[in-house]
Parts: structure tokens; C-alpha cells; sequence
């Protein structure tokens, strides 16, 4: 029997078996029902434990809520949590397989409060990483698998937590930092919130991190976290942050509604970014240097999840219906903000893209509803976006902004509904938009001529779609056109440009090609690398020139072009780009290591080095971008041999599920190789228990 049912047991052992059916019975009843009219829970103070030796959590709760209505029971989520200890103060305390129960004759009116200790070992949300590194993830539901808390977004809590770590890690968690106080050897980070938020924003971030300090023009305080290792990667990683921040401010028109904002990149992360109240975490795949900035930067993310902090955060949509004003302005903020550091081109190829995105799919019968709880996220973000961006043009800037502030003002700390948003876009424009509604959130179907009109707009879209109509020309009837266009190229017309040469003679297009390079614009120059599948020799000095762009996109495809069609150029290709990286995930520097590797008398006294390093990069040392990129180069080159078939495995029971689909697959090609079975076999006794499982369920 678990040691929270001993506490229990200071009732007699008749009234103990009362009291655990009388528990039970409102197991069955209440978990199937909503008790936000029961009980609103006003503050949890937790004391967070977490020990990435045995992956688990220790924790000591005090919770305080009120009671709405006369009740004998109210509920936490808790997902297999242990009650270790509580207060005796007459609220009895047990946990079920989803719940922690607080028992009493509670009364209407009241405010209580109690203490509690508890054990868990998380199966999701909260993640160990090696070096000690831990975060959490609790968009959706999941929170409540490392902390007791709601997975009912309509209660809003206010969390002040405190963190124990090793003293030499650096925690971040939401709300300003109070205190950090050593006892130990190990460090207590609290935490302080001032305002309430739904649980699946509560988070976590513990590694060694370092950190830059800004403050923005309205004062709050920013802090852009970073690993030791990546100094030179802070100022294009976070590049315009400031000035997002101060921008979002000013066009949203309503403060910031937290006291500070940090930004923390972590490994292996689920998602793009995740915008936890106070504390954005980002996967460090968008961690770049200067050159990386011009193919993968953080820009479109970093501004996303920040406007999640009005949109989301401060104001919740009340059900998954809504959803998307959450994602849908999140998504159309950004958008702003890019526009505001890129301009307008920018801002409407962005629009464009979406729209051909949206169109596609509505064609093909699968448009969705923004209202439908169940619908994509192409609708969500992108379809919400459009919709926000219909209406701003047709109620007026002023209209739309005048109500954009009214709402957040309004339900400022609540939950929301579509009907609430648009209440306020009627009160302030005083315009009918009953055809809006049904044609932008109730209507499968996505409004193709209302968003090219809206397009059209823009004298940009009106030059590029004047570009794109001529690639049914052929190429003696346009060929004037685009060679004025490839004058001062923009960066989306030159590169249709190009697109459009890649589908006519190499021999008319030489002159046209070279225009297009010799115009120095990185992107149209990229949109050549990319399209031309044959090299002709009359251009090969001016792609190997290639290899110096500032583009790691377009360094790896002419390295690649240049070592496959011109054999003799093969060891020059190599010497030139043996010291190159690439992005995060090592595109370059891996590509390098397999062209090595399968180059003739290229560096023979290395080549065991080199395999190894490319071995080593499908370890769990390394994130999962690096050891993706490794498995896919191992598995060209037949190179597998016990360790890396062992990485294989454990990147199958990987937490990532995109890594672990990949990485199955892989495995499932492999076990298919007679020649490799006697090694999976071999390496069984060393895998755990998780693995072996997964390993046993495949080879049958």
C-alpha cells in the first residue's frame, strides 16, 4: 500500500474505508466534469525538485483556491504522482492515476489553503538531456505530468516557484527572479508571478547557460540566454529582438503584460519555439552565426511567440474552437514584424505564399473552418492570419487597432471567445461584418479573388505576377523581360527569373545566367545553385564562385554539383570547404566527412578519423538535427557497424517524435539487410529496457 494512504490511516480503519469510497465515488463523478464553477484556484507555490539521475521530480505544493460553491471534493491534475506527505489540517489528500484529491465539506465563500509533498517520474514534459540539461513542454494538456496543476486552460493560476539545481547549472522559469540561495551545493532559484496564467504555460529550463541583458523602451527587462559555446551566435540569433519587442508594444497599443522576458534556446526541443509566460524556449537549431542568419533565422519565431504573450497568454480562448486567436494573430503580428525589419516586399510574399498554400488545399476539397476545433495548422496560423489581415483592410487601421486594445483590455487575465473579438471589432468600426464571418471563419473554403484583390495592392505582387505569367511564354518572346528584371533584382523576382531559365535551352540562357550572378543579390544567386541540375562548362567559374556566398544552403548544393559532375575539381572542392560547418545541425562539415570518405587518395592517413567523427556525430551526445543528418550519411555509405546501429535504436524510443518516425524507419530498412542482424543481436544486452521492447515488437 502507498505511503499517502498510511497518512490517511490516523481514521479509524471503518472510517478510513468510508472515507476511500466517499474519495472514489467522486473519482468517477468529478473527473468527467468541469469544477471551474466549484472552485477557483488562485495561487500554487512549489518547491520543484529535479534529479536527472533517476529522471524524476520531487515537490512540496501550497496551494490556495477559493470555493465557489458548497462541495465535498475538488481536484488537481496529476499524471501518476505520489503523495509523500501533507498538512494534517483536516483536507484529506490522495492521488488517483490522473488526479490528486482534496476531500472536505468545503463551503462556499471560503478561501482555503494546504500543503502537500509529491513524487513523480515523468513520462512526458519534463525532459532530461545529457549534460544535465533539463526543460519542459506543456503546450496542450501537459503540465500536469511533472506538477500538480489544471489542464483546464479556462482556470488561470498565478505560480511562484522555486527551483533546486546543481549550483553550477542556470535555471529559468516564469516571473522574476527573487532569490537564488545556496544550501547544499546545490542553488534554490524562486521565482515570482504577478499575474495568473493557464498551466500548460508553466515552465522550466535548467542547463549552463549564460545570458545578454536588454532593457526595452518601455522598461521591461530582456534577457536573451545562450550556451557558453555560442557567444558568436548571440547577436544574429537575436538580432532585432529590441526592436520587435518595442514594435509589438506600440501596434498591439496595449503594455506588456509580464514582468520581464527571457528567451532560451534548448536541445531536442519539440517545436519551433514555445511561448511560456515570461520565458520563450526555442529549438537551438535556430541558432546561427552571421552567415547561417541569411538561410534560418529566429526572426519569424522570436516575433510568434512574443506576440503569444497578449495573444494566448494574458487573454485565452476559451476552447479549442477558438484556437486560432491564438494562432492566427500570433502568426499575423509576426507578420508585422517582419514587415516592419524586411518592408513591404517581404510582408506580401509572405501573404502570397500563404495564400497559394491555403488555395491548394481548398481546391482540393480539404479547406477547413477557423472554427473547427479539429483543423490544421495551415489554418490555424496562416488562414487566421489572412483573416486578420482582410478585416484590419476592411474596418480601417484605426478601427482595428482601437479594437485590438479594447479586447486585450477587457478580458485582460481571461478566456475568450471568437464572439468576444468580434464584439469589439463591431463596437469600434460600427461596420457590418456578418459577410466576414462567413467567409473568413465559418467557410471551408479559403477566399482566393477576395486575397489577390488584396494582393493587387501591392504595385511588388503586381511586377511578380506580371514575371510568373510568362513561364508558359516561350523563352524568344520573354527573354527581354527577364533580362530587365535580372537589372536590380529583387530578391523573389530574380529568383523566378532563374526558375523559369531552368526550363529553357542551356545555350540561350548562358547570358541571362550570368546577369543573374553577377548581380551579387545572395538570393537569386542561391535560386541558381538550386535549379541547375547540369553545370555547363562555359559556367562552371561562375558557380564555383558559389562557394563563397554567404549561404549555407548554397554552399552545400555547389559543393555537392561541383565534386559530382566535375571529377577532376573534386580535391579543390574539398580543400575549400574543409573548414566549414554550416548550420546547427553540421550540413556542411557532414557532407564534407561523406565526399572524404569516398574520395581516392584524399587525405588516406585520415580517413579513419574521419569516419569516426561522423560515427560519433549519431550519438546521444549530439542533438537531434546533428545525429539525423549522421544516420542518413551512415546509411548511404553502408557504414553501420554495433555503435551506431545501438544510436540507431535508442534515437527510436527518442522523446522527439519527428526524430524517433525517421529514425524507425531507418531501422526498419536496415533490419531488412541479413548482414547487419548478427550486430543488432549482439548489442541487445546493452539497451534498456525501453529499447529492447521496441527492438523485440520489430524483429518479429
Amino acid at each position: 500500500m502507498p505511503n499517502y494512504l498510511f497518512k490517511i490511516t490516523k481514521l479509524s480503519s471503518k472510517s478510513f474505508l468510508r472515507k476511500l469510497c466517499f474519495i472514489l465515488f467522486f473519482v468517477g463523478f468529478q473527473s468527467v466534469a468541469q469544477q471551474i464553477d466549484v472552485v477557483d484556484f488562485l495561487k500554487v507555490e512549489a518547491l520543484v525538485t529535479p534529479n536527472p539521475k533517476t529522471k524524476s521530480i520531487t515537490g512540496e505544493v501550497k496551494l490556495i483556491f477559493k470555493i465557489l460553491k458548497d462541495t465535498d471534493s475538488v481536484f488537481l491534475d496529476a499524471k501518476d504522482m505520489r503523495i509523500v506527505d501533507f498538512d494534517d489540517n483536516k483536507i484529506q489528500i490522495t492521488a488517483s492515476k490522473q488526479k490528486i484529491w482534496l476531500v472536505k465539506k468545503f463551503k462556499s465563500g471560503k478561501d482555503y489553503s494546504v500543503r502537500f509533498k509529491y513524487e513523480v517520474t515523468p513520462k512526458q514534459t519534463f525532459y532530461f538531456m545529457p549534460d544535465d540539461e533539463m526543460w519542459t513542454q506543456g503546450q496542450g494538456k501537459y503540465t500536469s505530468h511533472w506538477l500538480p496543476s489544471l489542464d483546464d486552460t479556462n482556470d488561470k493560476i498565478e505560480f511562484d516557484l522555486t527551483i533546486v539545481a546543481a549550483k553550477d547549472k542556470t535555471v529559468i522559469s516564469n516571473g522574476k527572479l527573487k532569490e537564488v540561495k545556496e544550501e547544499s551545493g546545490f542553488k534554490k532559484w524562486k521565482f515570482d508571478m504577478k499575474n495568473p496564467m493557464s498551466s500548460y504555460l508553466v515552465a522550466v529550463a535548467i542547463g549552463d547557460f549564460n545570458k545578454e541583458e536588454l532593457v526595452a523602451d518601455s522598461g521591461v527587462p530582456l534577457q536573451l540566454y545562450f550556451k557558453p559555446g555560442d557567444l558568436s551566435k548571440v547577436e544574429p540569433t537575436y538580432r532585432y529582438s529590441k526592436q520587435i519587442f518595442d514594435f509589438l508594444e506600440e501596434e498591439i497599443g496595449v503594455a506588456y503584460p509580464w514582468q520581464d522576458y527571457k528567451q532560451v534556446p534548448v536541445r531536442d526541443f519539440l517545436y519551433a519555439g514555445m511561448e511560456n509566460t515570461s520565458a520563450t524556449f526555442f529549438s537551438e537549431a535556430f541558432l546561427v552565426d552571421s552567415i547561417g542568419y541569411n538561410d534560418r533565422n529566429y526572426i519569424n519565431v522570436n516575433a510568434h511567440e512574443l506576440a503569444h504573450h497578449w495573444f494566448g497568454n494574458m487573454i485565452t480562448a476559451k476552447s479549442d474552437e477558438h484556437h486560432w486567436l491564438h494562432e492566427g494573430f500570433a502568426t499575423y503580428y509576426a507578420l508585422l514584424a517582419e514587415r516592419e525589419i524586411f518592408g513591404d516586399e517581404y510582408f506580401y510574399w509572405q501573404l502570397y505564399q500563404n495564400a497559394e498554400h491555403l488555395k491548394a488545399l481548398s481546391d482540393e476539397g480539404k479547406g477547413e473552418s477557423l472554427l473547427n476545433p479539429k483543423a490544421s495548422s495551415l489554418t490555424f496560423y496562416q488562414k487566421g492570419a489572412w483573416a486578420l489581415h482582410v478585416l484590419r483592410e476592411y474596418v480601417g487601421e484605426e478601427s482595428f487597432k482601437n479594437a485590438i486594445k479594447a479586447y486585450l483590455e477587457k478580458y485582460k487575465y481571461q478566456v475568450v471567445t471568437t464572439e468576444d473579438f468580434l464584439n469589439e471589432i463591431s463596437a469600434a468600426s460600427e461596420l457590418d461584418i456578418t459577410s466576414f464571418e462567413k467567409n473568413w471563419l465559418l467557410q471551408s473554403a479559403f477566399k482566393a479573388e477576395e486575397a489577390y484583390q488584396s494582393l493587387m495592392k501591392s504595385s511588388f505582387i503586381k511586377k511578380y505576377f506580371e514575371i510568373s505569367a510568362l513561364r508558359a511564354t516561350p523563352f524568344k518572346d520573354k527573354k527581354n523581360l527577364l533580362e530587365e528584371a535580372l537589372i536590380f533584382p529583387d530578391d523573389f523576382i530574380g529568383q523566378e527569373v532563374v526558375y523559369q531559365l531552368a526550363n529553357e535551352s542551356i545555350s540561350e540562357t548562358i547570358p541571362l545566367y550570368k546577369k543573374a550572378l553577377e548581380s551579387n543579390n545572395l538570393y537569386v544567386r542561391q535560386a541558381f545553385a538550386l535549379s541547375l541540375e547540369e553545370i555547363p562548362r562555359s559556367l562552371l567559374k561562375e558557380y564555383e564562385s558559389l562557394l563563397d556566398d554567404e549561404s549555407y544552403v548554397t554552399i552545400e548544393m555547389a559543393m555537392y554539383q561541383l565534386y559530382m559532375q566535375f571529377p577532376e575539381k573534386r580535391l579543390q572542392v574539398l580543400d575549400k570547404t574543409k573548414d566549414v560547418i554550416g548550420f546547427q545541425d553540421k550540413n556542411i562539415r557532414q557532407l564534407w566527412l561523406a565526399l572524404a570518405l569516398i574520395t581516392e587518395k584524399y587525405e588516406d592517413s585520415k580517413k579513419e578519423s574521419y569516419l569516426l567523427e561522423l560515427r560519433n556525430y549519431s550519438s546521444a551526445l549530439y542533438s537531434f538535427e546533428i545525429r539525423q543528418k549522421a544516420f542518413e550519411y551512415i546509411n548511404e555509405l553502408q557504414i553501420w557497424d554495433q555503435e551506431t546501429l545501438k544510436n540507431l535504436i535508442e534515437a527510436s524510443v527518442h522523446h522527439n517524435w519527428r526524430f524517433t518516425k525517421m529514425s524507425r524507419n531507418l531501422l526498419l530498412q536496415v533490419i531488412d539487410q541479413p548482414k547487419y542482424l548478427s550486430k543488432i543481436e549482439s548489442i541487445k544486452p546493452v539497451l534498456s529496457l525501453k529499447e529492447k521492447e521496441y527492438l523485440n515488437t520489430i524483429l518479429k
